[in-house]
Order: C-alpha cells, then sequence, then structure tokens
C-alpha cells in the first residue's frame, strides 16, 4: 500500500514529463513576458537541447513555448518592458554618445591654444568634464550596466595611452628629466591622438553594441535550437566587433593627420577592442571576466614601468632585460600592444562562448 502513491506519481510524471521541471522553474515561467525569455533561463540552469528531448520537445525554445503556455496568469498577457513604457527620445541617447568625444576635442583644441598655468587648468577641467560625460553616458544606452568595478583599471589604461608611451621612453634612457608639459614633443612626451581617436569612438561603440544586441534578439526569435542560435550570433559578434574597429581605426588616421601627431593604431586598436569587449561582457552579465582581464592588462603595463626603475637599483640590472628588448624590437609600443593585444584576444575568445549563449541577452533591454 505504501508503494502505490509513489507508483502513482511515477506515471502521472511519465504522462507529464513537464509539469515537474515547470514546479522547478516556476518563478521563471511567472516572472518571463515571453516563451524566449524562459528559454535563455532553462539554458542559464543548464538545460539543452539534449535534455528537452527527455520532456519530448526538438530543443529547449519547443519546451519554453509549452511551458509559458500552461503558467496560469490573471488577465491579459503583460506588456514587454519596449511596449510597457516609452522610450526616451534618439536624438537625446545619440548626443550623449557624441558628448565625450566633444568634450575632448574641445579640450584638445583649448590645450593647442594656451600655454602655462592656462594650459595645466583646461587640462584638468576638460579632464573633469570628459569623464562626467562619458560617466554620463554610460548610465544609460546599450553599453549602460549595473556593474561598475572595471572603471579603475579602464582609467589606468587609457591614462597609459596619453601618458605611458613618453614614460617608457624616458625610462629607457634615464629620465624623465621633467613633468609632461601637454605636448607630444616636450621632455615627457603625451599622445593626445590616441586618446581623443578612443573617446571619439565611444558613439560607433554604442552602435555597435545596440547592433549586436538587436541582431541577437532577433536570432533568438528566429532561432530553433540554442545550437543553431550560437551558430548564428557567433558571426553577428565578429562582425560588429570588426565594425568597431574599422570605425576606430579611421578616426586614429583623422585625429592623426589633424594633430601631426602618430596615430599609433597598433596599441590604440588593441586598447580600444579590449574596452569594447570588456563592456559588453559586463552589460551580459559577465563581468567577472573583464575585471580579471582589464587588472592583469593595466598590472602588465605598471610592471613594465616598474622593472625599468627597479633596474636602477644596485644588483638590480637584469630587470629591465625582458622590457629593453621588447622596446628594442617594437618601440615603447609595443608594451602597451602586446598587453592589450593579448587580453582582447583572450576576451574575444571568452565572448565568442558566453555571448553566443541566449541567457547572455535574456535580462538586457530591446530598446535601449
Amino acid at each position: 500500500m505504501r508503494q502505490a502513491p509513489s507508483a502513482s506519481a511515477a506515471r502521472r510524471a511519465a504522462a507529464d514529463p513537464v509539469k515537474g521541471l515547470l514546479h522547478r522553474h516556476r518563478d521563471l515561467c511567472e516572472r518571463a513576458v515571453d516563451p524566449l525569455e524562459i528559454a535563455a533561463g532553462l539554458e542559464a540552469h543548464g538545460v539543452t537541447d539534449r535534455t528537452a528531448a527527455r520532456f519530448r520537445h526538438r530543443d529547449v525554445f519547443s519546451l519554453a513555448e509549452e511551458m509559458y503556455a500552461r503558467v496560469p496568469r490573471d488577465g491579459d498577457t503583460p506588456a514587454r518592458p519596449d511596449e510597457a513604457t516609452t522610450p526616451p527620445p534618439r536624438t537625446a541617447g545619440v548626443l550623449l554618445a557624441l558628448l565625450p568625444g566633444v568634450l575632448c576635442a574641445a579640450t584638445v583644441a583649448v590645450l593647442h591654444l594656451t600655454e602655462g598655468r592656462p594650459r595645466l587648468i583646461a587640462a584638468a577641467v576638460g579632464l573633469l568634464a570628459v569623464t562626467l560625460a562619458l560617466g554620463a553616458a554610460l548610465r544609460r544606452g546599450p553599453l549602460s550596466a549595473s556593474t561598475r568595478t572595471t572603471s579603475t583599471w579602464t582609467c589606468w589604461l587609457v591614462g597609459y595611452a596619453l601618458l605611458g608611451d613618453g614614460l617608457l621612453r624616458n625610462a629607457v634612457t634615464g629620465g624623465p628629466d621633467g613633468l609632461p608639459d601637454g605636448t607630444a614633443d616636450g621632455p615627457w612626451p603625451v599622445t593626445v591622438a590616441p586618446v581623443l581617436a578612443l573617446a571619439l569612438s565611444y558613439a560607433p561603440a554604442v552602435g555597435c553594441a545596440h547592433l549586436f544586441a538587436a541582431g541577437a534578439r532577433r536570432k533568438l526569435s528566429s532561432s530553433r535550437g540554442l545550437a543553431d542560435f550560437s551558430a548564428s550570433v557567433r558571426p553577428l559578434l565578429l562582425g560588429t566587433f570588426a565594425l568597431y574597429l574599422g570605425a576606430l581605426a579611421a578616426l586614429l588616421a583623422l585625429t592623426g593627420a589633424v594633430l601631426g601627431e602618430p596615430a599609433a593604431p597598433p596599441q590604440t586598436l588593441t586598447l580600444g577592442a579590449l574596452l569594447l569587449l570588456a563592456r559588453l561582457l559586463t552589460v551580459h552579465g559577465h563581468a567577472h571576466a573583464s575585471t580579471l582581464v582589464l587588472t592583469t592588462t593595466a598590472a602588465a603595463e605598471a610592471a613594465a614601468l616598474a622593472t625599468l626603475f627597479a633596474g636602477r637599483l644596485p644588483g638590480c640590472g637584469f630587470l629591465t632585460a625582458p622590457v629593453e628588448a621588447l622596446v628594442a624590437v617594437c618601440g615603447p609600443a609595443g608594451v602597451p600592444a602586446a598587453a592589450c593585444g593579448i587580453g582582447a584576444v583572450t576576451l574575444l575568445i571568452h565572448a565568442s562562448r558566453r555571448l553566443t549563449r541566449a541567457s547572455a541577452h535574456a535580462s538586457t533591454e530591446r530598446t535601449r
């Protein structure tokens, strides 16, 4: 008699295999505004197309559709987030994306028209304005994210792009003999063109992030199976990534020509790639990898500088050998190019695995 209920329950489970899964993921099903979110949530919990076959469905998407249909709802289906709220005007978003680049360009123009103390004041005010504008831009749009753990390392990497090559060159030759004066031909050269190009490239980065998120959402709607979705999103990710690099390369050439400075494409392109991939991963819920890689990259650049100064201590000259060998072959730009390039390749490989999963696009807004 005690085995009868178990046998009955087993028969009911065999007759309705989805019921137990529905009970385990009831909160997910009740929160979801469409079956696509359930599919993404199931994937995040380890449910694959092969698992769905045990529930008599050809793939996770088909299973999610049944689970969505079977959840009781009060009244009509809840409105989708992009239908329930009115999105802000597109013009405001475009202007906000352009603001960091515009302010950075204005700051560079003022620096070229001033000298001495006025130049230092203009640099401080411009730096503050660009930082505030970038912070405001990152709080909305396709690149907005609640996690802000990478800002310190991002500031270091951009600061190195501005001052690092000049300091490294001076350190190799026994300097520096003075503080930077904001010019490219001073005792401590400052490379403004790469930083200006990076600031101007924020708007293309926003556009590429929007194209990727919108394209992934469309493919999530049309795909039948998780493997099919991943295969269709991977070219989209690589395409938008290449589009951003093309825009950054064009901006580098433009700013270098206008300012009469070396464009420094290798280290600037690798830095831009690194920052874009780190931000995309953070936006889509994979901030840990971004923080780890950015921290490691910044530490590598700092270590390169530190070894040159530490090598001046008695008996420590051997510490400078690796950096001096790299500088002899590639110049000072070789250090940031190598550090950021390795970081960018690492994040690209990680992104091609993580950002091509349906669960990476489950909780992102459709219209940011």
